[in-house]
C-alpha cells in the first residue's frame, strides 16, 4: 500500500496542496456533529507563535503577515498570529481564522462572523471574554439574531458576573489544542504552511469530537483513546 515513504519536503508540499480539502473536511464534520445544533457558541483567541528569535523574525517568509503580540494568560510577548475560533460547547470548531496580533479582537471576530453569517442561526448565544465589550459589537452580534454573553468589566454595572465556570469551557478547549494537538509546535515556515498545519489540528479535534458522538463517549472532547 505504501511503495515508498515521503521525505519531509514531499510531505510538506502535499500537505500544503491539500489545504482546501482539509478546510472542506473540517466544515463537513462540524455540520454532521450533533453539537452543531446547540444554541451555544464559544469564541476566543490564542497565540500561535512562529519564531523565537529576532534574527528568525527578520528572515522569515511570514514577515509582513505575522506580528508581535502579548499573551495575557502567560504574561509573555510572542511573534506570530492569533488563532480565533468559534466553537460549539463541546469544543467543536465551527469557524476559525488566523490574524496578526496587531488587529483588535472585536475587529477580527466581526469579520469572521460576517464571513459565517449564512451559518449563524437566530437565537444563538455567543460566549466571549471581556475583550468583546462594547455596544457596537453587541449590536453587530444582535444583527445576526444572536446574543453576546461576556463577563462584566469593573467599570460597568453588574449584569452577568465573572462567568468563571463557563469561561473555563473556552480555556479547556484551547488547552486540548495546545497540549495534545501541539498547536504551538506546528513548525510552519510559510503562510500556507502555518494555515494548513493549524487547520489539520482543528480537523483532528473535530474528527475526534464527531466520532465520540458516534460511539456515545461520555467526554466528547477527550482524545485519550487516540493519543498514541
Amino acid at each position: 500500500m505504501f511503495p515508498y515513504l515521503l521525505t519531509p519536503s514531499a510531505y510538506n508540499k502535499r500537505l500544503r496542496r491539500a489545504a482546501v480539502l482539509v478546510a472542506v473536511a473540517l466544515g463537513d464534520l462540524a455540520a454532521r456533529a450533533p453539537s452543531w445544533w446547540d444554541e451555544l457558541r464559544l469564541v476566543d483567541s490564542t497565540p500561535v507563535p512562529c519564531a523565537a528569535s529576532r534574527e528568525t523574525v527578520h528572515r522569515s517568509d511570514l514577515a509582513g503577515h505575522a506580528g508581535y503580540g502579548y499573551c495575557k494568560s502567560h504574561h509573555r510577548y510572542f511573534w506570530g498570529f492569533r488563532l480565533y475560533v468559534l466553537a460549539a460547547g463541546d469544543g467543536l470548531p465551527i469557524a476559525w481564522c488566523l490574524a496578526t496580533p496587531k488587529l483588535g479582537e472585536r475587529e477580527v471576530v466581526a469579520a469572521m462572523l460576517d464571513h459565517e453569517r449564512a451559518r449563524l442561526r437566530p437565537g444563538l448565544l455567543i460566549l466571549g471574554d471581556k475583550g468583546f465589550a462594547g455596544r457596537d459589537f453587541e449590536e453587530l452580534v444582535a444583527g445576526y439574531g444572536a446574543r453576546l454573553l461576556r463577563p462584566d468589566r469593573s467599570d460597568e454595572p453588574h449584569r452577568h458576573g465573572s462567568l468563571g465556570r463557563w469561561r473555563q469551557w473556552i480555556e479547556s478547549t484551547f488547552t486540548t489544542r495546545k497540549d495534545q494537538l501541539g498547536l504551538e509546535r506546528h513548525r510552519g515556515r510559510t503562510l500556507a504552511g502555518v494555515y494548513v498545519r493549524v487547520a489539520q489540528r482543528l480537523l483532528a479535534l473535530a474528527a475526534a469530537i464527531w466520532w465520540n458522538w458516534e460511539i456515545a463517549a461520555p467526554d466528547k472532547r477527550s482524545l485519550v483513546a487516540y493519543d498514541h
